[in-house]
């Protein structure tokens, strides 16, 4: 591990690359206050927690949360929007703690404020920097206006296996592609840190949390150190060099080690070898979970964590429990004053130290505008791929269609998981289609799923009534629907909780309800239009041989709507294209368009015994990494290259 390391600060040294440079920090400033701390303030600093509601009303009183804001014991919270919120506690930390140092505001803003955007694994699918930079920067502009300081984004973990639910907020199974998000993302978000709307990026989950056994969260890694550095770790390197102010560690051990307690991932790696200058804050209560480990009690793991470079201890207040450890010699007053430093050198290049109050002004204005609106609208119809298309799309909006689906009126389903905006007025599919004056026919067809109870915490209650009618009885309903119609259109796919965190799946299938409603569909005869919402890659073989035309919409935000219609009837032309594989089905898992050959590589999709191959199934996927159609056609010519040989530089 230590020979590829220095074989790749010898190649970074050839190919000009630097570490990333150091923001320019107020030293006097930050060494006046550091030298006014006790140990117990200083520890306070590298303390995250909720921001409980209530600092307005006065219901955080019972939290507990007032009284450590007051002693100091705070240095930042999270998970609060509410403008008049922050600033109360905001001024609680400044007029009412013994050195009044401010707090950070911090967000889980990943792909959109009031203003939500296509979901990280759909943005991606435009292939645009310009367009994930843009993202960002109005998620910045929104989050900012509201009094947010530090947005826990981009999370660039490469993910080669679609049960695991948070691929849906990566950039998908490429580590250049993800790369090139990651720094786009962390330009957006950061820019120079000089104007009143630029805060702190926060690139997640250090590290490889993307390649959990199983497809399940919070598991272990186990990975070569060529594999890393090659395949998962670039992503994270490419923020760093970016310029990005903090990280976020993962949940997963890597070789055996809790990451949240890895010296080596998290000093000798990210600081010693990258360079990387600002701090480290754990993910939710990731030191306390480390007890469950088997590494130690939590004030055991508290002092691991720090002693590995971990800065800020998200909700475990283990850290602001140190004191006896530094007595004890088991963290030197050295790491602590280095942990509180980047802390407060963080702060300062906000400008926090001198103007606390600089981004809780009110500023809707910057909010929701319609200018967001549009840029939302228009790279949600850059995100869309076209999958399938028996020359049934574009739509005229001469035909009849057939709207049906849980999913054709469920617009507060379209902005996905973690999102910022408020959901309630996301327009549906059904009320686009109307109000572009098209002749439409809905029925629902089926509910999302056949657990009521699975069901209404995947839609997370978003204005989503289960039916309560029989299946038979809306089946027929969308039957009929589609018998008086020239075509369908088919909105299903998964809730927009049946990914992120917390939701990985055994099967990629679209839930059972809505596959019978298709199958009912089909054998009306008429063609089959699959708007699939989804978060993953998904296993489509039956429909790929049974629908007509198959559109993979993702979750495509607070526009979405519209840019589906924009793009079904033509007004747009479908460009996005996939960056992950679509297996064929789940036992191809992991499945990725760069694995190695090996030395017996299967060389057709037929069954040939003593190949890589398998005995029931091509080892081709049904959609590879890349692919997407258009409603254009191409002819690919003669090639003619530059030269006959391509040295390795």
């Amino acid at each position: 591990c230590m020979a590829l390391m220095a074989f790749m600060a010898v190649s970074c040294a050839q190919s000009g690359m630097s570490p990333q440079d150091r923001l320019t920090v107020n030293d006097k400033k930050i060494n006046e206050i550091i030298a006014q701390m006790t140990l117990e303030e200083k520890l306070g600093q590298l303390n995250c927690l909720v921001a409980p509601r209530g600092a307005v009303t006065g219901e955080q009183q019972s939290t507990g949360v007032a009284e450590k804001v007051r002693a100091g014991a705070v240095g930042s919270l999270f998970g609060r929007h509410d403008r008049d919120e922050l600033m109360a506690w905001q001024k609680m930390a400044v007029e009412e703690s013994r050195l009044g140092i401010p707090l950070l505001f911090g967000a889980d803003i990943i792909h959109g404020y009031r203003t939500t955007f296509p979901v990280p694994l759909a943005l991606a699918a435009t292939w645009n920097p310009e367009s994930m930079e843009r993202v960002a920067r109005i998620s910045t502009v929104e989050a900012s206006a509201d009094g947010i300081t530090w947005l826990y984004n981009p999370m660039v973990d490469i993910c080669r296996d679609g049960r695991w639910g948070r691929c849906v907020e990566g950039a998908g199974e490429d580590p250049f592609l993800s790369s090139v998000y990651a720094a786009a993302m962390v330009r957006g978000t950061q820019g120079d840190l000089q104007d009143d709307d630029e805060i702190l990026a926060c690139v997640k989950h250090f590290a490889l949390y993307g390649a959990s056994e199983a497809g399940r969260d919070y598991r272990e890694t186990d990975m070569s150190p060529a594999r890393m550095f090659n395949e998962y770790f670039p992503p994270y390197k490419a923020a760093v060099d970016a310029g990005v102010a903090t990280v976020m560690t993962s949940f997963n051990d890597v070789n055996g080690i809790p990451a949240t307690g890895n010296r080596w991932l998290m000093t000798e790696v990210l600081r010693d070898f990258w360079g990387f200058e600002g701090f480290v804050v754990s993910d939710y209560n990731a030191v306390g979970e480390m007890v469950r480990h088997g590494i130690g009690d939590r004030k055991a793991v508290s002092e691991m964590a720090l002693n590995a470079g971990v800065d800020s201890d998200m909700m475990t207040e283990g850290f602001v429990e140190l004191a006896a450890s530094v007595k004890e010699g088991k963290v030197s007053m050295k790491a602590v004053d280095q942990a509180c430093r980047r802390v407060l050198e963080a702060k300062d290049k906000l400008g926090l130290l001198d103007a606390p109050y600089k981004f809780l002004r009110c500023e809707e204005e910057r909010i929701y505008t319609q200018e967001h609106r549009a840029a939302a609208r228009r790279i949600a119809a850059e995100s869309f791929v076209l999958l399938k298309n028996d020359d049934v799309l574009p739509l005229s909006s001469k035909k009849k269609v057939a709207l049906v689906g849980p999913l054709a009126d469920a617009g507060a389903q379209y902005t996905g998981s973690w999102q910022g905006a408020a959901y309630d007025d996301c327009k549906s599919l059904l009320t686009a289609m109307t109000e572009a004056g098209l002749d439409v026919i809905f029925a629902r067809g089926s509910n999302m799923l056949e657990d009521e109870e699975l069901e209404q915490a995947a839609c997370r209650n978003r204005k989503y009534v289960r039916d309560s009618r029989s299946e038979s009885e809306m089946i027929r309903e969308a039957v009929n629907a589609a018998r008086r119609s020239d075509v369908v259109l088919a909105a299903v796919g998964e809730p927009a909780w049946m990914t992120g965190e917390a939701s990985s799946r055994t099967s990629l299938d679209i839930p059972q309800p809505q596959k019978r409603l298709l199958e009912a569909l089909v054998r009306t005869g008429k063609p089959v239009i699959l708007l699939l919402f989804s978060g993953r890659p998904m296993t489509l073989e039956w429909e790929n041989d049974n629908m007509a035309a198959i559109l993979d919409v993702w979750y495509g935000g607070s526009e979405a709507a519209d840019a589906i219609v924009d793009v079904v009837y033509g007004k747009v032309n479908p460009s996005g294209k996939l960056t992950m594989t679509f297996p064929r089905n789940v036992g191809q898992i992991p499945i990725y368009y760069n694995m190695k050959n090996g030395g017996r590589p299967a060389k057709t999709d037929s069954y040939k015994r003593f190949s890589s191959c398998y005995i029931d199934s091509p080892n081709s996927p049904l959609y590879p990494f890349g692919y997407g159609l258009s409603y254009t056609t191409y002819e690919y010519g003669d090639f003619s290259l530059s030269a006959e040989t391509m040295p390795a530089d």
